[in-house]
């Protein structure tokens, strides 16, 4: 392929681009609501209509819930073959009044497309589209294989997805998986993703009396269960964000000295993230950066609270019940199943007299590391630059993708975390966007990756 006619054939085709993305944003394909059920069975069938037309053996794979689109191109003997993983669906638009534009009305401002999917993940996942499609109407062949798999449960945990994971490796078999799901570390400086934290979420729900109490008739000689939570809840972690459940650290891979040094060079400014987040000062584990808290370490957060009189006005009990959701994000070496008997442990230990509590694990999934001196994050390092025109940088996420775990395990692959994101791009919030010239940029590295993946295939 002629690298410099491609892209000068994708940048023709912007405006077709645009409209693509525009039109499966309008498709509301939110997972979680079942009203949306037949609008989100939409969505798969127009990034498969489209995958295609354009010549890839495709098909809808179905499962208990939306189905998965999986398409490939033709083999390609000693070559390396591909894996691009992304999602149509989408989150839910509450609080609806907050939005600029309906969500599924997508609408340029300021050089940005907003609509709700336009970066998590449509428009991410589509610049992979876009480069494979374009790639084969010029009637070239691909220098490697290329498959796709786009699943509709990815915001609701994907649970079909790794369920089947297994009958599916032969059909997903790959050397890497490349996802574009993540955000650029800044405006004009791309990142790959080596590392994702993992996360374990948890309700404990406290019971005292078996009935709301008169706190000035009861208060004093029965335990309040309210009370009780927060004294469980605060003894996990102490007033420096250090976890108190024994055992909690032993199994966290610290980081290396050549990581804690690379990072310090990124130009991030605490001052300007807590402006950003809304706080006057930042907060977290001594003896860490910022960038090294939010990637790399473990942390303990407390998600809700509910218990007692959340009316007008004041009520004065001791409620029977109290209930608490909380999560640690957890590093790569960190086990789930082994954290849920600790914490079990720890609520022995520290349960105080007159109540009885009940813990609930919801879900879990360990961290993921890659290689990010591996031959294929070197051809996506010189993808991002020749696109971007900048070298990307090296980070970790502390979001979770746990997908991306499983597929290590049971395909045996590397990953590629390539995002086009931005930090401000109000993923999950009123008001999501996606700059439109990033997608572009996106689908020229999609196309750049492809050559330059090709280029291994001696070395296969």
């Amino acid at each position: 392929m002629n690298l410099p006619d491609l892209l000068d054939t994708l940048a023709k085709n912007s405006d077709r681009h645009l409209g693509d993305l525009v039109e499966w944003l309008k498709i509301p394909s939110i997972s979680s609501d079942t009203s949306h059920r037949s609008q989100t069975a939409a969505a798969a069938d127009w990034v498969a209509a489209k995958l295609k037309r354009a010549g890839l053996a495709t098909e809808l794979i179905p499962t208990e819930g939306h189905p998965m689109v999986f398409a490939e191109t033709p083999a390609v003997p000693g070559a390396p073959v591909a894996l691009v993983y992304g999602h149509y669906d989408v989150q839910p638009v509450e609080p609806l009044a907050q939005w600029h534009s309906p969500p599924f009305e997508p609408t340029v401002r300021n050089g940005n497309l907003y609509a709700r999917g336009a970066t998590d993940d449509k428009g991410q996942v589509l610049t992979h589209v876009q480069s494979v499609c374009d790639w084969l109407a010029t009637g070239q062949p691909l220098p490697l294989q290329i498959k796709f798999l786009i699943e509709g449960e990815e915001e609701v945990g994907s649970e079909n997805l790794e369920r089947m994971l297994p009958s599916l490796r032969d059909r997903l078999a790959c050397d890497c998986v490349v996802i574009s799901d993540s955000s650029q570390y800044a405006e004009n400086q791309p990142a790959i993703t080596y590392g994702l934290r993992g996360i374990a979420t948890y309700e404990l729900e406290v019971n005292g009396p078996s009935q709301d109490l008169h706190s000035g008739s009861f208060g004093g000689a029965v335990m309040n269960p309210a009370i009780a939570l927060c004294h469980l809840l605060s003894s996990m972690v102490d007033r420096e964000g250090r976890i108190q459940i024994e055992g909690f650290y032993d199994d966290v891979i610290e980081l290396s000295q050549a990581e804690r040094d690379a990072w310090a060079q990124l130009p991030q400014s605490d001052e300007a993230f807590a402006k950003a987040v809304g706080v006057s000062e930042l907060f977290g584990e001594k003896g860490f950066t910022s960038d090294e808290r939010r990637w790399a370490r473990p942390t303990f957060d407390i998600n809700g609270l509910h218990s007692g009189h959340q009316g007008e006005g004041v009520k004065t009990i001791i409620p029977a019940t109290a209930l608490g959701k909380f999560s640690f994000r957890l590093v790569a070496n960190q086990d789930p199943v082994k954290l849920t008997a600790a914490i079990e442990h720890h609520l022995q230990q520290h349960a105080p007299t007159g109540i009885q509590y009940t813990l609930k694990p919801d879900h879990g999934a360990p961290g993921m590391l890659a290689n990010p001196e591996s031959q294929y994050a070197v051809a996506a390092s010189q993808a991002i630059e020749t696109a971007f025109g900048v070298a990307p940088v090296m980070i970790r996420e502390g979001g979770s993708i746990p997908i991306v775990t499983r597929f290590q395990d049971v395909l045996g692959c590397d990953c590629l975390l390539m995002g086009w994101g931005l930090s401000d791009d109000n993923t999950h919030s009123p008001n999501e966007k996606f700059k439109i010239q990033d997608y572009h940029r996106g689908i020229a590295a999609s196309a750049i990756l492809w050559n330059e993946l090709g280029k291994l295939s001696e070395s296969k």
